[in-house]
């Protein structure tokens, strides 16, 4: 199986991944890692896509989405998962991440980024703040 694991920073993406991987046992994949498969962008990129094609129906992946371009990597049958924050939890997530600061420019990106994925469709959407990974697991075992 193939999860997209599709939100904004710090909305809780990577924890719940970790959660899923526990529970289902996966590999996980995130942001532009891919890059790592080749030396060229186009083909790293091919070489991804053929890997989480082959994923579809076998060994589990998540990939961890955090920019809406990444989404168009993802096969057709992969699992779509939004998690989601809301803003002053993010941008405290944030400011924890930055060391306790969180500069206006950033600030700024953070508001202008939010919801940025609400539009588009989902098999789950999970709260990154008060979700139950542990059911959100135990229907994506049911799936497989």
């Amino acid at each position: 199986m193939v999860i997209g694991m599709i939100g904004e920073n710090c909305s809780g993406k990577s924890t719940l991944a970790a959660s899923i991987r526990d529970a289902l046992g996966a590999e996980i994949i995130s942001g532009r890692d891919y890059l790592r498969m080749a030396r060229s962008e186009a083909e790293a990129k091919r070489m991804f896509r053929e890997k989480l094609a082959g994923a579809v129906s076998g060994r589990n992946i998540i990939y961890v989405i955090s920019e809406p371009d990444q989404t168009e990597l993802l096969p057709e049958g992969a699992v779509r998962i939004l998690v989601s924050a809301d803003l002053d939890t993010i941008k405290a997530r944030f400011r924890a991440r930055m060391h306790g600061s969180l500069p206006a420019p950033v600030e700024r990106m953070l508001e202008s980024k939010h919801g940025m994925f609400d539009g588009d469709h989902y098999d789950y959407r999970y709260d990154g703040v008060h979700g139950d990974a542990g059911a959100l697991c135990e229907q994506l075992r049911k799936r497989c």
